[in-house]
């Protein structure tokens, strides 16, 4: 099979495409045939191998798996015999370590069923945007129904997803993001939208139970209210 394979860190120029074996799935795996396979910043992280504190995982002086791709999208070609939950001919998005190739292994546990008619493109741009939303909306930021939340980069990759999960939960959403973007916010279940480059939404007086800055590039005072 093919794959995107590299042997050093460095830019993408230290990406090849070669000509690998394909993998086999133990019994507690699945084998995807790979459809679509997201970029992002883990992926960047593991390419360059920073931070540093990133080689812990990725391998200290080269990369331990030599195939990026993470989140990825695709076709059931063959499972493990442990596995009751998958067939061959499933559509699945999930994770897996070495989803920039033609094949990838992982466990069934990492993958979820495709919804009928969603792309394979737009479903292997879930996984970790919505990972990462869940964990610092519900599990750091204890949102709460009826909680004033805003979102700031509401319009990336994490802050469309992180709007529609919000707002699943019943908080009143505020969406931050630039003018060409306000319509694609509201249009996603925001209840207001702030433009950032005509307003500094740290210094309108309003006040609000979470804030998840998914871009991490303000600065805003934390109040405790009793």
């Amino acid at each position: 099979m093919k794959a995107m394979v590299y042997y050093k860190y460095g830019s993408p120029d230290v990406l090849e495409l070669k000509e690998i074996e394909k993998p086999i799935a133990n019994d507690d795996e699945v084998l995807l045939k790979v459809h679509a396979a997201a970029v992002t910043p883990y992926d960047w992280h593991f390419l360059t191998g920073t931070p540093y504190l990133a080689r812990i995982m990725a391998g200290l002086f080269k990369p331990k798996n030599n195939i990026l791709g993470f989140d990825i999208a695709g076709r059931i070609e063959a499972v493990g015999k442990n596995i009751k939950q998958f067939q061959s001919g499933d559509e699945v998005f999930g994770r897996s370590n070495g989803g920039y190739a033609e094949y990838a292994c992982a466990t069934s546990d990492e993958f979820h069923l495709k919804p009928t008619g969603m792309s394979f493109e737009k479903a292997a741009a879930i996984p970790l945007s919505a990972f990462t939303s869940l964990i610092c909306l519900c599990d750091l930021g204890k949102m709460k129904s009826g909680q004033k939340v805003l979102i700031n980069g509401a319009s990336g990759g994490v802050g469309t997803l992180a709007v529609p999960i919000a707002k699943s939960f019943g908080a009143e959403v505020t969406g931050v993001c630039s003018t060409r973007n306000l319509t694609l916010v509201s249009s996603i279940g925001a209840d207001q939208v702030i433009d950032y480059t005509r307003e500094d939404f740290t210094q309108k007086g309003v006040y609000y139970d979470l804030i998840f800055d998914a871009v991490g590039k303000v600065r805003f005072q934390i109040a405790s209210v009793h």
